[in-house]
């Protein structure tokens, strides 16, 4: 199941909240050795987490952390435009443009396929259904396979050394996204994607 829950309400979460910390440590430390900060809980945790930003999250059966992301709009505090100016080749703000980052995926995510093709699908449909027009994002540029796998590839506005990795800054363009490919690679029906917004939201289609 995709939940969308704002930083403010992941009180109400505990164990998802918790293991999703714990799962971007494991992912971004450990696994792909970028430079950082992990609490003594082992969560990690940056100054954008402190934003209020909007999750997407998908949780498992037992209410824990399979996968996620975390977005923010572009006219406040962003990692896009205070850490990585100079690979997106300067700042990008925009009400209609939000940032993406922290995409990550547990390991028992990362090995059910569809988590990752779920995410994007709930990624694509937030934007189309908050008016934005972009999504803009920090990624692994091995990614970059990935999401052309998924037929929604960013543009690639520049790459640069971070940590031992290659990190890339890209944009998603809302209005192409493949909806209904999406949907049926990940398995789920436009009923589904309209019972995660309602829950979420308690509405249908949401202005930003």
């Amino acid at each position: 199941m995709i939940r969308f829950l704002y930083g403010a309400q992941l009180d109400r979460e505990p164990m998802l909240a918790a293991s999703m910390f714990s799962d971007r440590a494991k992912q971004f430390r450990d696994r792909l050795n970028w430079p950082v900060l992990v609490d003594d809980q082992g969560h990690e945790r940056d100054a954008y987490d402190d934003e209020n930003p909007l999750y997407v999250i998908a949780e498992g059966p037992a209410g824990q952390h399979m996968g996620s992301m975390r977005f923010l709009p572009t006219t406040g505090p962003t990692m896009l435009n205070e850490v990585f100016p100079d690979v997106a080749g300067g700042q990008i703000v925009s009400p209609l443009i939000w940032e993406c980052t922290r995409f990550c995926l547990s390991p028992d995510g990362a090995r059910e396929g569809t988590i990752s093709t779920s995410l994007m699908l709930a990624a694509a449909e937030l934007g189309q259904r908050f008016h934005l027009a972009h999504a803009a994002a920090v990624f692994d540029r091995p990614m970059i396979r990935i999401y052309r796998t998924l037929g929604w590839a960013p543009e690639v506005l520049g790459d640069a050394e971070y940590g031992e990795a290659r990190i890339c800054v890209g944009l998603w363009d809302f209005a192409s996204a493949p909806l209904a490919q999406l949907r049926d690679r990940a398995g789920v029906s436009e009923k589904t994607t309209d019972r995660w917004f309602r829950e979420a939201f308690r509405t249908g289609r949401t202005s930003a």
